[in-house]
């Protein structure tokens, strides 16, 4: 091995950790440089070695010596420092969370394991008791830490095997699913929160816990709808409200505004009249406006809409009441054109020399696949339930 593949300053970097000598690698560091040499980019896992070395300080003899005996946790953590500069970066401003690498196993239930680690964060319980003591920019700082630490675990489980064959190799929906996971997590938390900053805001004592009590179900659209989410998604959701209350809309603004903050970018957009459109709406209302105004696209939105925080009741009765609408969508003068046209739309916002080659909007992109499958789940999911699916994979 030379110093020379692991970048202009390897053998420097090496050295000042005591895994380079005259000589060449240090025996007893072989395995790890070898695995540095095997990440997509090793000279980015080299300068973030030094960097750790810095960070980690009294803790470096511990980290090492685990980098050296364990070959799960070196191929997640050299995995994540030589593909991402973001997760390097993370990893130098908060040298603890290399712990969270040592375990390989958290993939499993981590929805449940995510909002126990987000509510521990910001210093509630696993039932969310003492969340209204742990609010404000701390706490949102905290959530935002927590939320990149849990990422980085997703991460590091996805590119292990990228460094050592030997270390398993997570699916497509492994990976997605509990990206969603996480995602859905923030919200749950990120709802919480916001009920609990309104209350302690209020001046009147009788209105203490309105927004506590208001019913407010949060509906997941798009790839968080289909469990679908990806590493730099944002996340598209609406919501539903009883009717009951004033203060529903100022829950469902706080709500976006904390996990914006904290995780990722939250878009609603999606609800009826879009940007102009109240933030909130009742089910009877949303049931009216897609019965009477909705476009074809909407439809297609529609299609991955899915509960995932607040009034499980309240989700669940937007859910029967009007996912049916989805699937007389192609009855509508005009379906296929108008279907056609929203595709030709989107492909307008590529700039014309990268249309060959966008991935996700260009021709023959991620998105011409998620529209031809949307448009026969439309037409045959009317005879065929086993069509009536969220993910497009599924699909």
């Amino acid at each position: 091995m030379r110093a020379a593949a692991l970048g202009a300053h390897g053998e420097d970097e090496l050295r000042a950790v005591g895994w380079w000598s005259n000589s060449g690698p240090v025996a007893e560091w072989v395995d790890v440089l070898s695995a540095i040499s095997a990440a997509p980019d090793p000279e980015l896992a080299v300068r973030t070695i030094g960097r750790l070395h810095i960070a980690i300080g009294n803790s470096w003899p511990e980290f090492s010596a685990r980098l050296r005996d364990d070959s799960g946790f070196r191929a997640r953590l050299i995995a994540v420092i030589g593909s991402s500069t973001t997760f390097a970066d993370f990893l130098v401003a908060f040298p603890d969370q290399w712990r969270r690498l040592i375990s390989g196993q958290r993939i499993v239930d981590y929805a449940d394991h995510a909002s126990a680690e987000l509510l521990r964060a910001i210093g509630a319980d696993a039932d969310g008791e003492g969340i209204d003591e742990h609010t404000g920019a701390e706490a949102i700082a905290a959530m935002r830490r927590t939320y990149r630490g849990l990422l980085l675990e997703i991460a590091a489980m996805d590119l292990a095997h990228s460094v050592d064959s030997r270390q398993p190799r997570l699916s497509y929906r492994q990976v997605t699913e509990s990206l969603t996971d996480l995602a859905e997590a923030v919200l749950r938390v990120s709802l919480a929160m916001a009920r609990a900053e309104i209350d302690d805001a209020q001046v009147d004592s009788a209105r203490k816990d309105d927004a506590r009590s208001c019913r407010l179900a949060i509906i997941a659209m798009g790839k968080c709808g289909g469990r679908e989410l990806n590493y730099v998604s944002d996340v598209d959701i609406v919501f539903v409200e009883d009717g009951d209350s004033s203060i529903a809309a100022r829950v469902a603004a706080e709500t976006m505004r904390i996990a914006s903050a904290a995780a990722f970018e939250v878009d609603a957009t999606l609800r009826p009249y879009g940007k102009t459109g109240a933030l909130t709406a009742t089910v009877d209302g949303y049931r009216s406006y897609y019965r009477r105004w909705a476009k074809t696209w909407e439809f297609q939105a529609l299609l991955k809409a899915r509960p995932v925080a607040g009034d499980v009741e309240l989700g669940t009765q937007f859910t029967e009441s009007v996912l049916p609408l989805v699937w007389t969508a192609a009855e509508r003068e005009g379906f296929v054109a108008d279907v056609q046209g929203m595709r030709k739309r989107v492909e307008q916002h590529v700039p014309a020399e990268l249309v060959e080659r966008e991935l996700k909007l260009g021709r023959g992109s991620l998105r011409d696949a998620e529209f031809a499958v949307q448009l026969l789940q439309l037409v045959h999911g009317r005879a065929d339930d086993a069509l009536r699916v969220r993910s497009t994979v599924d699909g």
